[in-house]
């Protein structure tokens, strides 16, 4: 691929954001060896969690102006299916049936912290800079807005994404974008011990279908959604995963997944 990297290695996916002369901009075809990048990882049962990293200064810059630009110059339909196209990305991580978890080493700005606010765990270096800075260029963050009012609700969105300001890292620990700040020397390989935990000591199929009911009844009726949790509830207790886990436990056994 052009535009990123991806492999795996102990049951973990590594995808790496690699255009850094670009400050790791997203244009369409990164987008496409993102979304490529995922759907492959997803599919691989030997894959448990996966860890979206980048090369050089910055984690992602957003949107490539210079691709903006020519957009400026395309129809509404053309640039409809454009923003379906991030859409379709930003959706398919948050729905992802594997743990995605974001490993910030540099400022994550406007799509590029959007890319952040989709993962399901951040652990950022003390001198990133998050913010969602659209508004400072006559532009909207129309698509992230509607998962950042799920991740930290309308008063923090407002906040953020009318000034357009820059946060520092704590302040986005602050704000629950992030989940952890780690010095920069020991950034990979914490991430990288975080995921392994997770791989080792967490089901799978249990994390995908937690993941799966966080993203699903947010947007139901109460009853709905508890009756849906019920089902899922009843439904998992006849999983593999989950009879072999009160097994082992009852048994006294460390389980290892």
């Amino acid at each position: 691929m052009k535009y990123i990297e991806f492999s795996v290695k102990e049951r973990i996916g590594f995808i790496i954001l690699n255009r850094p002369e670009k400050r790791n901009a997203l244009n369409f075809e990164m987008i496409s060896e993102l979304k490529t990048a995922f759907s492959v990882l997803e599919k691989d049962s030997q894959v448990s969690a996966i860890i979206l990293s980048a090369r050089g200064q910055a984690f992602c810059a957003g949107a490539d102006l210079t691709y903006l630009q020519e957009l400026q110059q395309f129809s509404y339909e053309e640039n409809l299916a454009d923003s379906n196209h991030l859409k379709e990305l930003l959706l398919q991580i948050y729905t992802l049936k594997k743990v995605v978890i974001a490993q910030v080493q540099g400022h994550a700005l406007a799509g590029g912290c959007g890319l952040v606010s989709v993962c399901d765990f951040a652990f950022s270096v003390p001198d990133a800079k998050f913010g969602y800075t659209e508004v400072k260029i006559g532009f909207i963050p129309a698509i992230v807005l509607v998962f950042l009012l799920r991740k930290i609700g309308e008063g923090k969105v407002k906040q953020l994404l009318l000034s357009g300001e820059l946060v520092s890292a704590a302040e986005a620990h602050q704000l629950g974008i992030v989940n952890s700040i780690i010095q920069a020397e020991n950034l990979s390989s914490e991430v990288t011990a975080f995921a392994h935990k997770l791989c080792l000591t967490n089901s799978a199929y249990a994390m995908m279908v937690t993941k799966q009911m966080i993203a699903q009844v947010q947007s139901m009726p109460l009853e709905t959604a508890l009756s849906f949790a019920a089902e899922m509830n009843a439904k998992t207790r006849e999983s593999d995963d989950c009879r072999r886990g009160v097994g082992a436990f009852l048994r006294k056994e460390k389980l290892v997944w």
